[in-house]
C-alpha cells in the first residue's frame, strides 16, 4: 500500500469506489486499478471495502501478517459516502488521520445535511449542531477559489452524473482556517414517495493548515475585495438561480432580517406568493437588460420584509447563466 498512509475512497455510488485522498494529498477519483498493481493488494483493498459498505462499521482484517483498518464515513447510519483504509504490517503503528465528513445537498429542495463528522470538522459547538441547513449557508463557511463559478454552474445544472473537486478553505468555528479538499457527484434518486430527487453527495477531507497548503484560497481574494468595494452602503448582493429563484450564496455579508438560511426555529426562506409574477417577469428580462422591483421577502420574525431588488445576468460558464441581485430595504410608498 503507498506509504502505509490512510487512503480516501469515495462510495457515493453512481460508479466503482474512487481513490480521493492518499494521505493529505488529494486525488483525483483514481481508480484503485491504477494504484493497485498487485492482485492480492487490490483484491483486499475492495474486500475491506465491500465488507464495510455491508456493515456500515469499521472494519479490521488481518491476513499474512497485514493487518487492514476501515473507518466509514457516514451520511446517515444506512449511507456511507466514503471509507478511510490503512493497510501494513501487524507490528506497523498505524498512522493519525485526517479529519472528513460526509455531506449531500438535496438540489431539488435546496437543503444541504451534514454529517456529524463533518460538523468536527468544522469545530461546531454541541448547542450549534444543527445538521440541515440551506445551501447557500454552506458558502458563508468556506473561502472558495477562483473555480467556486464553476461549481455553482453544476449546482444551476444538476445533471447527474456530474462531478466536482475542489480545495476550499474552511473557516472553523475556533476561527482556525484550514485547507478543505471537496468531492461530490450528483446522482438522481428515488424518493419514499416515488418521485425524483437530485442530490449533491460528497465529503470534505481537512488536508491541513490553510497557511500551508498552497493551493488552498486566501482569506480574501481580490474578486471579493472588487466586489465589496463596489457595495454602496445598506446594498446586499446575492447570486440567485434564474430557474428556481432559490438563493444559491451571499456575495458578502446576508441582509439582516431576512430568513435564508432554513435552520430549525426560522421561517422558511420565501419571496411573497403576490411578488412571484414580478420576481419572474425580472428573471425572464434578464436576458436583454438589467431588471429591477420590489418584492416581499421573507423576514426572520415571520412576516415579510420589502425590498429594492436590482439584477444583472452574471454568467456561471459558458452555459450557465444566475442572477446577481442588490437588494436595499425599500422606501415607502
Amino acid at each position: 500500500m503507498p506509504g502505509t498512509r490512510w487512503l480516501l475512497i469515495e462510495t457515493f455510488g453512481g460508479g466503482e469506489p474512487t481513490v480521493i485522498g492518499l494521505g493529505s494529498a488529494p486525488r483525483k477519483f483514481v481508480p484503485l486499478t491504477q494504484i493497485f498493481r498487485q492482485r492480492e493488494t487490490l483484491a483486499a483493498i475492495r474486500g475491506a471495502v465491500a465488507a464495510t459498505a455491508e456493515t456500515l462499521a469499521p472494519v479490521e482484517i488481518t491476513s499474512a501478517g497485514r493487518r487492514t483498518l476501515t473507518v466509514p464515513q457516514l451520511i446517515t447510519p444506512e449511507r456511507m459516502h466514503s471509507v478511510l483504509v490503512w493497510s501494513g504490517p501487524d507490528d506497523e503503528e498505524v498512522p493519525p488521520r485526517d479529519p472528513v465528513g460526509a455531506w449531500y445537498f438535496n438540489l431539488s429542495a435546496s437543503k444541504s445535511t451534514r454529517s456529524d463528522d463533518l460538523l468536527d470538522l468544522y469545530g461546531v459547538a454541541p448547542e450549534h449542531r444543527e445538521r440541515e441547513h440551506a445551501i447557500a449557508g454552506v458558502f458563508a463557511r468556506v473561502i472558495t477559489n477562483s473555480d467556486e463559478s464553476d461549481a455553482l454552474a453544476k449546482v444551476v445544472r444538476s445533471a447527474p452524473g456530474t462531478e466536482h473537486q475542489a480545495v476550499w478553505t474552511v473557516r472553523r468555528d475556533d476561527g482556525a482556517l484550514r485547507a478543505a479538499h471537496f468531492s461530490c457527484r450528483i446522482l438522481e434518486q428515488q424518493s419514499a414517495a416515488g418521485q425524483a430527487e437530485v442530490f449533491m453527495r460528497g465529503v470534505t477531507h481537512d488536508i491541513g493548515d490553510a497557511t500551508d497548503v498552497s493551493a488552498a484560497p486566501p482569506p480574501v481574494i481580490l474578486e471579493h475585495r472588487v466586489l465589496d468595494a463596489a457595495a454602496a452602503a445598506g446594498d446586499f448582493r446575492a447570486i440567485v438561480d434564474l430557474r428556481t429563484l432559490r438563493l444559491l450564496r451571499w456575495m458578502g455579508p446576508p441582509m439582516p432580517g431576512v430568513a435564508w438560511q432554513s435552520l430549525t426555529g426560522e421561517p422558511e426562506p420565501a419571496i411573497h406568493p403576490d411578488d412571484l409574477a414580478t420576481a419572474k417577469t425580472m428573471s425572464r428580462n434578464l436576458a436583454h437588460s438589467h431588471t429591477a422591483g420590489r418584492l416581499r421577502l421573507r423576514a426572520l420574525d415571520g412576516g415579510w420584509k420589502t425590498v429594492q431588488a436590482n439584477a444583472v445576468l452574471m454568467a456561471l460558464d459558458q452555459y450557465t447563466t444566475a442572477a446577481l441581485v442588490t437588494v436595499r430595504d425599500a422606501l415607502p410608498d
